[in-house]
């Protein structure tokens, strides 16, 4: 199986989903939205992964408007998709969901509630946990769409036919973290609590992605 990438940054790669990509036997291709533009082809799964930017920014970033149009496309295709932070925002505000900002922004390690819903990829995750997050916008569940997870704030997972939306960070490698908290240092208010946290909690995390994304591989 082929599996698209969709980056939005030199820092926000596929991280851990790399691993199971590769553990499973499937072919990895990264396509950078703002370099290259709308993809040439979808292959047979897609990740669209996070960005600094926010879901709403089309007068400041042009490659927006075609993205959405192109996700729209690939929404009525049914070609599975999974979305990350900005990327579960796109596939939202694609399928006709308001993204807006959030009552506050959810940086750090937050806790996590999944819904009643039986689902093979969020079935995946713990009943609770506490996620990865590192967002500023949020958005409405899309027409269709059944909610997953959700934190105190707002919706943290969701299901739209053959697409899925995480809004925190399962993909996200320790070094990510770090060229985060260089780009963003005012997002976190304590940076040494911030790092002795991430340093306790990232290796069970990042089984907890690798895991995300190989039950999304399964069930495509």
């Amino acid at each position: 199986m082929r599996v698209l990438a969709v980056t939005h940054g030199p820092s926000v790669g596929p991280g851990v989903f790399a691993d199971a990509i590769d553990a499973a036997g499937h072919e990895l291709r990264a396509w950078s939205m703002p370099e290259l533009g709308v993809p040439d082809e979808a292959g047979d799964a897609v990740i669209v992964l996070g960005g600094a930017m926010h879901p709403d920014e089309d007068d400041r970033h042009g490659w927006l408007a075609p993205e959405l149009a192109w996700l729209r496309e690939q929404l009525a295709l049914g070609t599975p998709l999974l979305g990350v932070c900005l990327g579960s925002q796109l596939i939202a505000r694609a399928a006709g969901a308001r993204v807006f900002r959030a009552e506050e922004p959810e940086v750090g390690w937050v806790p996590v509630e999944r819904t009643h819903v039986d689902d093979p990829v969020a079935n995946s995750l713990p009943d609770r946990f506490d996620a990865f997050q590192w967002h500023h916008y949020t958005h409405d569940l899309p027409e269709g769409a059944v909610e997953l997870a959700r934190s105190r704030v707002c919706t943290q997972a969701y299901r739209l036919g053959s697409a899925w939306g995480v809004q925190f960070h399962p993909e996200v490698r320790a070094g990510q973290i770090e060229s985060w908290l260089d780009e963003e240092p005012g997002d976190v208010v304590d940076p040494a609590a911030f790092r002795h946290a991430t340093s306790a909690r990232i290796d069970g995390w990042n089984e907890l992605g690798r895991e995300l994304c190989s039950a999304f591989l399964r069930t495509v």
